[in-house]
């Protein structure tokens, strides 16, 4: 194990990396003890290592079971895309359920973040987000009717940014979004298969069109175990 520069921890965290290698989701890693032994390391130091890798979600403590091997977490980027072009990305097949489909009036609070009125009609679309079947993330669509005439339930069973581009030619060009740590609620928890209260993050964005008009405004709640926010930081020119 030794390697000039590198503390024991790193060096108990590339073996670690390593095992992982070997092992399927769901399987467990040899107990903490025995690990020890086996690395050469103190448990403490050992346990620092297994810790930094539960929370980058790639190994999950079970309190009186062990330790197990999960599925990693999927980097979401701070960008303006799409999630069904967020998951195309990495592979995988992205699709949505919807969980409700309603017109309703506006509303004030609703009207100023559309900028309609709040006696115009808005489409309210509650929807399930899955990435090859598993479910990701809940998302709750707000969409002014007059910007999607005749928008129908089926519609959104694939990408929304896809549709209006093709179907009403409105093309997507930016977003004020806010993102809020949370833990689910017991709705939201049963939807997405995960305990209640379980971490989770929560988006609200409001999107406009090349024309300057606001197509949406929606608001998703993220499974934590499942994601990790990525920025790319640069700093600004002098």
């Amino acid at each position: 194990m030794a390697r000039a520069g590198a503390t024991k921890q790193a060096l108990v965290r590339i073996e670690l990396l390593t095992m992982l290698e070997r092992l399927a989701v769901g399987d467990s890693i040899p107990p903490e003890r025995r690990l020890a032994v086996e690395l050469g390391v103190s448990r403490p130091t050992l346990r620092a290592a297994i810790d930094d890798l539960a929370r980058e979600g790639l190994l999950e403590r079970r309190h009186g079971s062990g330790t197990y091997v999960t599925t990693p977490k999927i980097a979401l980027p701070l960008t303006m895309t799409s999630f069904s072009e967020d998951m195309a990305r990495r592979g995988m097949h992205a699709t949505s359920r919807v969980l409700g489909f309603e017109s309703i009036s506006a509303g004030a609070k609703l009207g100023t973040r559309l900028q309609v009125s709040p006696m115009d009609r808005v489409y309210a679309i509650r929807r399930l987000r899955l990435a090859d079947g598993e479910t990701m993330a809940i998302e709750v669509l707000h969409v002014p009717e007059q910007r999607v005439p005749g928008l129908r339930a089926h519609d959104l069973e694939g990408s929304f940014y896809g549709l209006l581009k093709e179907r009403f030619g409105i093309v997507v060009a930016s977003a004020v979004q806010t993102i809020e740590p949370t833990v689910t609620s017991e709705d939201e928890a049963s939807v997405l298969g995960v305990p209640v209260h379980s971490p989770a993050f929560l988006f609200e964005r409001v999107t406009e069109s090349e024309e300057g008009d606001v197509v949406e405004y929606v608001r998703s709640v993220y499974r934590g175990d499942r994601y990790k926010l990525v920025a790319e930081l640069r700093r600004p020119l002098r």
